[in-house]
């Protein structure tokens, strides 16, 4: 492992002139050496580009690749797997920042186990609107080393339960298991990430998840991704479900106990929504909202999955109640209660959310 580039990390860069800085020289800091660094900037209209060309000139295992127009996140990371020469591949978001011995870590997981992946947790930094750190929340996997496919499968609903399957910022693919089965990033709004795990992972056949939160994941205020308004939510979680449905049966691991926690996944996704709908950039107005949960009620994957969601606490115990018996009043009431509460009462939503 130590005679080629172990580590590549590739950057997608647009709009980050206050944060790159910052998150590059994380990388730099790094306790193990034998890393490289790919920034595509992905023709970012402030002075990124300007400082990804000096960092280039200045580090001889960072290289830079200019796109002439945006491609978007995807693209970007795409055009940096092209360029990448490491045994394994991370995609690092350019305003994040992780710790020192992240690297290290990965790296001694893997003279015990070489895995196809390694995941890892992350710290979730919350800023407000002064760029001031308000609240950190450390967010750790259990460990695991899963020497084969089986073991693997075993673990994939495991973390997404933990949140942790679905993103591309907390692990290391292997890369010869990207290339030799063309895999690259789609187009897809929000589920980008969990689009190319499931893929990936159907391919995996050894996996370390190390109990560490090294990757710092910056909320900030109305900049982070999951506080903007996102008309297509509902649609593409569903498809985030469905495709989580599709890898457990093709891998006939679609028993009771999977299908429960995919329904208590779905059931989530589908109070979100509720609660998205009562947002005025929703242009919903009461009877849209009642059609609009009417016609989840009737959805083939609602009717596959609810029935069989068990709940996890009390709470969620009455929630799912009310969707299993299909109440439309007392679900529009549920998804205002949310709206409420996250817009007015913000830090109680973020303990909740943490604790769910």
């Amino acid at each position: 492992m130590e005679k080629n580039i172990l580590f590549s990390v590739v950057m997608p860069i647009y709009n980050v002139e206050p944060f790159l800085e910052d998150a590059v020289s994380s990388v730099l800091r790094q306790s193990y050496p034998n890393f490289e660094i790919v920034l595509v900037d992905d023709a970012s209209p402030d002075g990124c580009p300007a400082i990804c060309d000096a960092y280039a000139e200045q580090y001889d295992n960072i290289r830079v690749v200019h796109h002439p127009e945006n491609k978007g996140l995807s693209g970007a990371r795409n055009t940096g797997l092209q360029y990448v020469r490491g045994d394994y591949v991370t995609f690092m978001d350019s305003d994040d920042s992780i710790e020192p011995d992240l690297f290290q870590s990965v790296y001694d997981s893997l003279t015990e186990n070489e895995a196809d992946a390694v995941v890892f947790g992350c710290t979730e930094d919350y800023y407000n609107s002064r760029g001031e750190l308000t609240k950190s929340f450390v967010l750790k996997p259990k460990r695991a080393f899963c020497k084969n496919q089986a073991e693997v499968h075993d673990k994939v609903l495991e973390l997404e339960v933990e949140s942790f399957y679905g993103y591309a910022w907390n692990k290391f693919y292997k890369t010869n298991l990207i290339r030799e089965n063309n895999l690259t990033y789609r187009n897809v709004v929000l589920i980008e990430d969990i689009d190319f795990n499931v893929r990936f992972f159907n391919f995996a056949k050894t996996l370390n998840v190390l109990e560490s939160g090294p990757y710092h994941y910056a909320k900030r205020g109305t900049n982070s991704i999951t506080s903007k308004f996102v008309p297509e939510y509902y649609a593409v979680h569903r498809e985030r479900i469905s495709l989580l449905c599709e890898q457990q049966k093709s891998w006939d691991h679609f028993g009771e106990h999977e299908k429960s926690i995919l329904a208590r996944l779905y059931a989530r996704y589908i109070l979100s929504a509720l609660s998205r709908n009562c947002d005025k950039r929703a242009n919903m107005n009461h009877a849209k909202r009642k059609q609009w949960i009417q016609s989840v009620f009737a959805d083939s994957l609602f009717i596959e999955l609810i029935p069989s969601a068990q709940p996890n606490g009390a709470a969620m115990k009455v929630l799912l109640h009310i969707l299993q018996k299909k109440s439309v009043s007392l679900s529009l009431l549920v998804g205002r209660v949310i709206f409420f509460v996250q817009n007015q009462m913000r830090s109680v939503f973020v303990q909740l959310k943490q604790k769910r």
